[in-house]
């Protein structure tokens, strides 16, 4: 009484396996159609890339490519949440150890670029579908906005890890304000032809200080009043 019967568990671990494996050929399947889906994207333009053909390449049938996303645009929302992902994980290491506000801008905006370089040729294709204002893949609409709130989340780190002095109401709008800082980097890679994208770096370079200069005044006496009246600003125009 209560052993299981011979090869009972056994059976058990059998059917936790095949489901494990099920579950890993999904996530497989699922980044096969991702990564077939921006090569075409590349190839042949967003606009004339069906799931029809995206399924013809990644190998499934178009049922089964609908299984895992309902349209072109939730491929690139995959698209969206991948990049982020792979973002964040390049910034963790060094937004655990450094505590200078510079640094951890810089840091954060360099390895955007560098993690975003497998899909420039890509982005340069797609950017006007994303510039349209009413394009729910703009990084500004609601369909994004899972993508976006995680992004402006690793601005957050960057403020909030910084053992600089700044204005305690800058410190609070700071992170989307960076965040949008970092879309007019976006719009500059985009158009950025130089080798490795050496100009994206060099506006890094010389943009981060200027910002860094700007954040530590913000807390003088003498510039409080600019910095309230630059946040009501902000407030309103967001209104």
């Amino acid at each position: 009484m209560g052993r299981f019967p011979a090869g009972g568990a056994p059976a058990r671990r059998k059917v936790t396996n095949v489901s494990e494996a099920r579950n890993r050929g999904s996530e497989s399947t699922r980044e096969v159609i991702v990564e077939t889906a921006l090569r075409l994207f590349r190839e042949r333009g967003f606009d004339a890339t069906t799931m029809r053909a995206i399924a013809a390449e990644a190998g499934v049938s178009v049922g089964n490519a609908y299984y895992y996303f309902d349209s072109k645009e939730a491929l690139i929302q995959a698209y969206y949440d991948r990049a982020q992902a792979e973002h964040e994980a390049a910034c963790s290491d060094f937004l655990t150890t450094e505590t200078a506000f510079a640094a951890r801008l810089s840091g954060v905006l360099r390895e955007w670029v560098r993690v975003s370089e497998p899909y420039h040729e890509f982005a340069v294709k797609f950017y006007k579908h994303a510039a349209e204002p009413t394009n729910p893949l703009s990084p500004f609409s609601e369909q994004t906005s899972p993508a976006r709130e995680a992004s402006i989340g690793i601005y957050r780190q960057v403020v909030e890890g910084s053992r600089d002095r700044m204005n305690a109401e800058l410190r609070e709008e700071l992170p989307e304000l960076l965040w949008l800082l970092s879309m007019g980097m976006v719009l500059f890679w985009v158009h950025d032809t130089s080798p490795g994208c050496a100009r994206t770096y060099r506006l890094i370079e010389v943009t981060v200080p200027l910002v860094d200069r700007l954040v530590g005044l913000s807390h003088l006496p003498g510039l409080r009043g600019i910095t309230k009246d630059f946040i009501s600003a902000v407030h309103e125009l967001r209104a």
